[in-house]
């Protein structure tokens, strides 16, 4: 009957069906065929959303939305150039760093990409650095913006996992830096090999007047994650906090959000909110069912009669990761692949907050792989440039991700 849910899941996506839709036939159907009382799908897609957790998720969304309507980002960019804009190539860097600075705020990959290139794809074609590459390197630190915390697939994971939302937090700032810094080294070569101009001198009056005008932006992860990790708040709580404090220094400080645009934006979160929950319930059940016909662990039997070599295993995991991630959303892919691959990585002794590192910052790079590649298409309509000119010019960052991933997953178990 597993090969029936799989095969029915496979099907209905290559008919195009949604994938919260394509989960939930295929779990509807499946549960018919294999007597399973029906009143199950309910109760466990209900039980999927019923944790208090996940009311971070849409507060999170709303808070990025609505530091990213307003000059925040702009203000967060300008600091990024006063600090290293003088190098070559140095507003490659900047874009890099404004990603840092914006994911620690929106815990969104599409919502950083869509704040910085907003801003910067204008100014570094301007200034003469290639748009496709600009564009592409932009959407690839959009990538960052699920793992440096807050980040919703780690809220989404950490529910699935039974883990801790601010463990997971806590071990995501190390790999979120090593990616800037990954992709922060191909910029700055790109920098020299094509002559990119430099900025000017550095300036500590333009650093001071910068970082006085992005100081209320830059206050929202420093509240977020500090009364987190304080124990001052838990991480549903901070979300709150988020969009409160998005809201008084978007209406009353900086002034460049009216109230028709408040209203515009919690429709929209509400929206991108209802998919993310109809796809966790639908995921819900069928977690349920994998479990109940023991597929995970017949999964990880397989995978284990391979090889016993442990780096061959975690090498094969990964794969299976990155290639989830071309075609399915992180999302989903997420919900999808963690009850599966989870039992197999506590039975080669890695620890489940370090996998859920791993799984996000694996599927995180499919945001920018074709044919899902959200962070591309959010590009592609900033810049108005082709998918194809994009998807070329992506390769080097994406070949780096890949490199700091493996990293990250083998690392630690060579101490």
């Amino acid at each position: 009957m597993s090969l029936v849910l799989l095969g029915l899941f496979a099907l209905f996506l290559v008919l195009g069906l949604p994938v919260a839709l394509a989960i939930g036939g295929a779990t509807l159907i499946s549960m018919q065929a294999g007597g399973v009382p029906l009143l199950v799908l309910p109760q466990q897609m209900f039980s999927g959303i019923n944790s208090f957790a996940l009311v971070a998720v849409p507060m999170f969304i709303l808070a990025g939305d609505i530091m990213a309507q307003g000059q925040v980002s702009a203000r967060l960019i300008a600091l990024a150039d006063a600090l290293i804009g003088f190098l070559k190539g140095g507003l490659s860097i900047v874009s890099i760093l404004a990603a840092v600075f914006f994911a620690a705020i929106s815990g969104s990959g599409a919502a950083t990409t869509a704040a910085v290139s907003a801003t910067l794809v204008p100014e570094l074609t301007r200034k003469g650095y290639d748009p496709a590459s600009a564009a592409s390197l932009i959407a690839a630190g959009g990538t960052i913006g699920v793992v440096i915390p807050p980040s919703v697939p780690m809220i989404i994971y950490a529910v699935i996992a039974q883990e801790s939302v601010s463990k997971l937090f806590l071990s995501g700032f190390i790999p979120g830096v090593a990616m800037a810094i990954g992709l922060m080294a191909i910029a700055l070569i790109q920098g020299h090999r094509r002559a990119y101009p430099s900025g000017g001198a550095v300036s500590v009056t333009r650093i001071f007047r910068t970082f006085l005008s992005a100081f209320w932006g830059l206050m929202t992860p420093v509240i977020i994650l500090g009364g987190i990790f304080s124990g001052v708040f838990t991480p549903s709580e901070a979300a709150v906090i988020a969009v409160n404090y998005a809201l008084f220094v978007s209406l009353v400080i900086y002034r460049d959000m009216r109230a028709s645009d408040v209203y515009r934006l919690f429709i929209r979160s509400a929206m991108t909110t209802a998919v993310i929950m109809f796809v966790i319930s639908a995921s819900a059940a069928l977690s349920w069912l994998l479990s109940n016909w023991q597929v995970p662990a017949q999964i990880a039997g397989a995978v284990l009669s391979l090889s016993s070599n442990t780096f061959v295993i975690l090498t094969l995991m990964l794969l299976l990761i990155l290639l989830t991630g071309v075609f399915i959303e992180t999302a989903s892919a997420l919900i999808i692949l963690t009850p599966i691959l989870l039992p197999l990585a506590l039975q080669l002794g890695l620890d489940p907050v370090h996998f859920g590192i791993v799984i996000v910052m694996g599927l995180a790079i499919g945001m920018i792989t074709p044919p899902v590649a959200i962070n591309l298409y959010v590009a592609t309509s900033v810049t108005g440039l082709g998918l194809e000119q994009i998807s070329k010019a992506v390769l080097p960052y994406m070949a780096v991700l890949i490199v700091v991933l493996f990293l990250v997953t083998f690392a630690p178990l060579a101490f």
